[in-house]
């Protein structure tokens, strides 16, 4: 009888306390304090809430702490957790006992806290619930009655209706917010003059409701009228307004054929699509391009009238919902704008109109005041044409004697006035002084223009002329002639010059892809005609673009110049050696006798590239890489011949480089090999074939593992494991890499924390970050996001980065790892010692980690030059307070030489393989 005067005491307390004006979480604690004192032999009681993804995290509970970790940390998915799925859906308590004899509570927790028996009630009013009470003790079991467990339902009936109330009273006081917005908006928008003024106030407040501001605005053009235009952009966008503008320049979207604007501008209601890519309507080509992954589209309407249209997106990386609740209310503000910026769009389209009419009178004014000017000038512009005029000018009698002539005719001919008057045009023109040809002075009515002619200066001296013969005439008479005609010696040096750079290379002043394309027809010509046998030649420098990327594209140049001089000096009479642009060449071999003369000719090219290329002081070495065709058993036209020296050319380069090949049929194959595999890439991430392992980072010292790296591994569903060297570079070469690194970031991440929510030990994980990812303007803003979604603490997580990728040092760099280190991120240097780099970048930027590269620790023990480059980045790491690791260990021989030089953290073969998560698990944890 006590117990039960004890428990109505609670019970009224906790009624009373909720008819208060206490917090929710206050009175929850009265709840939870409640059940603790009621059933003393549990160990902890936890109320869990409901959130957006269907999830319920911890919100109040005793004890604070479990396993050194708060209860908002704990989050039960019912997807994973049955028990707390069949609570939610019977919404009735279910007590477990023995927790060792029921399969439905996740056995996570279960393992993690050592749970022997749990008590799950579903917190429900009126068929509504409103969260999960959990209890569970780690001793003896809680043996509860069936009395117990209707007190404890008491208490979380209790806890429904207080968590009720709340709810009713958050409605309220959002519904009074909501009402004191929109008046803020109607207020503030009514005291801006320009359409930017209101869009910016738009633009804030439907960013602050949707906790989202990349927004822009499409608005009808005032004269088009029926095409809608970006017209503004937030300010607080991820992109430039300048930079959006633009690229919807470039992509050209035609809003009368996009269904995601017809549809909006038809239906004039909101729309959200949270997948672009799962969804037909949306414009998928643009998505990639501006990087939206989800859009919600809010028309702009004033009186039945669509001005335009808000999009508000999800970027990449970015996974947001919207409640209804708030989609009505930025719709709400939407509507508020638009009936400003209605006036604000008739007005501007007023303003144009009157702008266009005003343009076209102040032209026919202006076209008025020409005709005027003219008429007044032409009597004083007589005087002065002949003395002005550049071209020279001269008069001619009937006969063909000159009667006049201006300035630039005495200084064009070498003559003074009073030398040419008389003279007849005989002494100037060389083909009528030389043939007595009259036939040009015998012209027609019309003005006649001759080219290409040669006239003959005072001196003797011969110029190339045009000139231009008009008939004088008199009452329908011809009584004179009037020959204009100017020197035209430098515009015959501009023509040559331009013939020459339309067949020449600039830069090297070898033949161009134009040239190359005549004399090789030419010499298909002569091989065909004469059954002889003609090669062609296709050449790429190797390493080209680290030159470029390291030294400058000056270097480069210059580069391409001495390789240029190379070539040529190989080439014997008859060869063509042009440029094909960028650091490719072609050689053509007009006359072949046999395929030995080709191999001949190329190794000598080879040679040719065995000594360095100074520039400017530098020495530099480079090879090529050569493919090679055969007219008539590869090809008869040049176009066919070039493309499958070409093809040839890039098996060379898979080889090693450095090499030549003939071209064979089999190469095709392995193109179109190339195009099936990029065709499987692209759905590989939808039809889950990609896998990541897990290699361990070891330290030797402490004997412990204290990190693993993230690697990528393709499990193809017909052709089984495929090698990283093979798709990395082709996912580089689409872009995938960028979609294919997030996952993996993501996943990663995941992982770490699934483990560590499982009790296992504390662990880092490295994952690589390719530079196109890197380069993307929302890299950082993903990376918080995920440690965000997976709740990863951020010092847990490093990213490898390549040193050619940080090396180009430039401010955006700097930046972005900055902002990564003031998340708590790690950064660590990838493949270290390979660049072309200057070391005294590393003292500028936040790292905490050099990783020596395979290359070196392969032949560390029997290679002096290995040894000390390890021992130098060894060295140079401590000096700086940078963590040393070394990569591809394989041997207990390496792992001594690194432990006398102090470095004892260590990834390879020698520990292990890089292996599957479960794998992991059982060796290491």
């Amino acid at each position: 009888m006590i117990e039960e005067h004890t428990r109505y005491s609670r019970l009224a307390q906790t009624t009373k306390l909720i008819n208060t004006k206490l917090e929710l979480r206050e009175v929850l604690e009265h709840v939870v304090t409640a059940i603790s004192d009621e059933i003393f032999r549990c160990d902890s009681v936890g109320i869990y809430l409901p959130q957006n993804d269907g999830t319920y995290r911890g919100y109040v509970g005793k004890p604070e702490f479990l396993n050194s970790m708060t209860l908002d940390m704990l989050v039960i998915n019912p997807e994973t957790d049955l028990l707390a799925k069949e609570v939610l859906e019977k919404k009735e308590s279910i007590y477990i006992p023995d927790t060792s004899k029921d399969s439905r509570p996740d056995p996570g927790p279960i393992k993690a806290f050592k749970m022997n028996s749990l008590l799950s009630l579903p917190i429900n009013y009126e068929d509504e619930v409103y969260g999960l009470v959990f209890l569970f003790n780690h001793g003896e079991h809680m043996n509860l009655t069936e009395a117990e467990i209707q007190a404890v339902e008491a208490y979380v009936n209790m806890a429904a209706v207080a968590i009720r109330n709340a709810n009713h009273l958050s409605r309220k006081e959002n519904l009074i917010l909501e009402k004191q917005l929109l008046l803020d908006v109607t207020r503030e928008l009514s005291l801006c003059s320009t359409m930017n003024e209101v869009l910016d106030k738009c633009f804030y407040y439907v960013g602050r409701v949707l906790k989202n501001t990349n927004i822009g605005a499409h608005l009808l053009d005032p004269i088009a009228g029926n095409l809608f235009k970006p017209a503004s952009l937030s300010k607080e966008s991820d992109w430039t307004e300048e930079a959006w503008k633009k690229t919807h320049s470039i992509i050209k979207i035609d809003q009368s054929t996009d269904r995601l604007f017809q549809e909006v501008i038809h239906t004039k209601k909101a729309l959200f699509i949270p997948d672009v890519f799962s969804d037909p309507r949306p414009n998928h080509k643009a998505c990639r391009t501006f990087g939206i992954k989800g859009v919600l589209m809010l028309p702009i309407v004033t009186m039945g009238e669509i001005l335009g249209l808000l999009a508000i997106v999800n970027l990449e990386g970015k996974d947001r919902q919207y409640p209804q609740a708030d989609i009505q209310l930025a719709q709400s503000i939407v509507e508020a704008t638009a009936s400003v910026l209605s006036h604000l769009i008739y007005m501007e389209k007023q303003e144009l109109i009157i702008k266009e009419r005003t343009i076209a009178l102040i032209e026919k004014n202006q076209e008025l005041e020409d005709v005027v000017g003219e008429l007044q000038r032409l009597s004083r512009e007589k005087e002065l044409i002949l003395n002005s005029a550049g071209d020279g000018i001269v008069g001619l009698d009937i006969k063909g004697n000159i009667t006049f002539c201006n300035p630039a005719a005495e200084t064009i001919l070498g003559y003074i006035e009073k030398e040419l008057i008389g003279r007849s045009y005989e002494s100037f023109f060389l083909k009528a002084s030389t043939s007595k040809d009259t036939s040009y002075l015998k012209c027609s009515k019309k003005v006649t223009i001759y080219t290409d002619e040669t006239f003959i200066r005072k001196d003797g001296s011969k110029f190339p002329a045009e000139f231009a013969i008009t008939s004088i005439k008199e009452e329908q008479m011809v009584i004179g002639y009037v020959v204009t005609f100017k020197d035209i010696t430098l515009r015959k040096q501009m023509e040559e010059k331009i013939n020459y750079h339309a067949y020449y290379d600039s830069l090297t002043n070898l033949p161009n892809r134009l040239l190359l394309q005549d004399r090789l027809n030419q010499g298909l010509n002569y091989a065909q005609l004469h059954k002889e046998q003609l090669a062609v030649l296709f050449l790429d420098l190797d390493r080209f673009k680290t030159i470029n990327d390291t030294l400058g594209h000056s270097y480069g140049d210059l580069l391409l110049q001495k390789v240029a001089e190379r070539l040529s000096h190989c080439a014997y009479r008859g060869c063509t050696v042009s440029r094909q642009g960028g650091d490719e060449f072609t050689i053509i071999l007009p006359i072949v006798h046999c395929e030995k003369e080709v191999k001949v000719f190329s190794e000598s090219i080879i040679a040719a590239f065995e000594e360095p290329f100074d520039l400017k002081g530098n020495e530099i070495f480079v090879k090529t890489s050569i493919g090679i065709s055969l007219y008539p058993q590869d090809g008869v036209d040049a176009e066919d011949l070039i493309k499958k020296a070409d093809t040839a050319m890039y098996k060379s380069k898979e080889l090693a480089g450095n090499e030549y090949q003939f071209y064979t049929s089999a190469m095709d194959n392995h193109t179109l090999e190339n195009v099936k595999l990029e065709n499987s890439l692209y759905k590989a991430l939808e039809f889950d074939e990609l896998r990541i392992y897990y290699q361990p980072q070891y330290d030797n010292k402490n004997k412990q593992i204290f990190g693993v790296e993230a690697l990528l591994r393709w499990e193809h569903r017909t052709k089984g494991m495929i090698s990283p060297g093979e798709f990395i570079p082709l996912a580089e070469e689409t872009g995938l890499i960028v979609p294919i690194g997030e996952w993996v970031l993501r996943n990663a991440c995941k992982q770490l924390k699934e483990w560590q929510m499982k009790g296992y030990p504390e662990i880092t994980v490295s994952v690589n970050v390719s530079a196109q990812q890197f380069n993307k303007p929302n890299f950082v803003s993903m990376v918080k996001e995920i440690i965000e979604e997976t709740q990863l603490l951020p010092r847990f997580l490093e990213l490898e980065l390549t040193e050619n990728l940080i090396i180009q040092n430039t401010e955006e760099t700097l930046h972005k790892m900055s902002r990564l280190k003031g998340l708590g991120i790690k950064i660590s240097i990838d493949d270290f010692g390979t660049g072309y780099s200057s070391l005294g970048y590393l003292k500028n930027f936040p790292i905490n980690t050099l990783k020596i590269d395979r290359s070196f620790i392969k032949d560390v023990c029997h290679d002096p030059k290995n040894a000390a480059i390890t021992n130098t980045i060894i060295t140079l790491a401590h000096n700086l307070n940078l963590h040393v690791i070394a990569e591809g260990v394989e041997s207990l021989e390496q792992i001594e030489f690194l432990s006398l030089n102090d470095c004892y953290r260590i990834q390879g073969y020698y520990y292990s393989r890089p292996i599957k998560p479960y794998d992991l698990v059982q060796t290491y944890f």
